[in-house]
């Protein structure tokens, strides 16, 4: 952004105001110092800068959530934990169940624009993963419990149990819960968003 004031602190102060940013989040180059001119009247010429925000996709994630839950008047404490694979934010507050949605698909779609806005223009990609109150763990022990029973259940009738359809995470999941099982096994089929794992006896 090219901000033009009285001054040059000033200039700087409304950019970042504007672009709601603090001064470590962004560079910035003065285009032109300004002056008062004679007598603070004639050929007075203000000050210009240009602020660029700094990438750091850690903070950037954190501040477009931010943005997103004061959108949304919702009360949201941002939790950050990081490691060599991915950043995590664990996100609590009172009624957040609207950023679950139908059984992850608001979170899951949250979680998606994260990725791509956070990562816009970065040297190196960022992997967020975005949690509500611990939900992503308690539906992954669901899953695996689903798939235990559905796999019971396609050994004891002998033939195919079809799952409803699921995104690639929850998918995955299954895979995993039942790769080792000594009598059943399990593949997918169809095109996403319909695509569905089935669960097949084995021979």
């Amino acid at each position: 952004m090219t901000k033009s004031a009285k001054t040059v602190e000033e200039a700087i102060k409304e950019a970042l105001k504007e672009l709601r940013l603090e001064n470590d989040e962004v560079e910035i180059e003065v285009l032109e110092e300004g002056s008062k001119g004679f007598f603070g009247i004639v050929g007075t010429k203000n000050a210009k800068v240009r602020v660029t925000e700094k990438v750091v996709p850690v903070k950037r994630a954190s501040r477009i959530l931010q943005q997103i839950f004061s959108y949304m008047d919702l009360e949201v404490e941002i939790n950050i934990s990081e490691c060599e694979e991915f950043t995590k934010f664990d996100l609590t507050g009172p009624d957040l169940g609207i950023l679950i949605g139908r059984r992850g698909d608001t979170l899951d779609s949250l979680q998606y624009y994260i990725n791509l806005a956070a990562n816009k223009k970065t040297e190196k990609r960022v992997k967020f993963i975005i949690d509500v109150e611990g939900y992503r763990q308690r539906r992954h022990e669901t899953l695996n419990r689903l798939a235990l029973k559905l796999a019971d259940k396609a050994k004891r009738k002998g033939r195919n149990v079809v799952l409803e359809p699921m995104n690639p995470h929850e998918r995955r999941v299954i895979h995993t819960a039942l790769q080792n099982h000594k009598e059943v096994f399990t593949y997918s089929e169809g095109e996403e968003p319909y695509r569905k794992i089935i669960i097949s006896p084995k021979k």
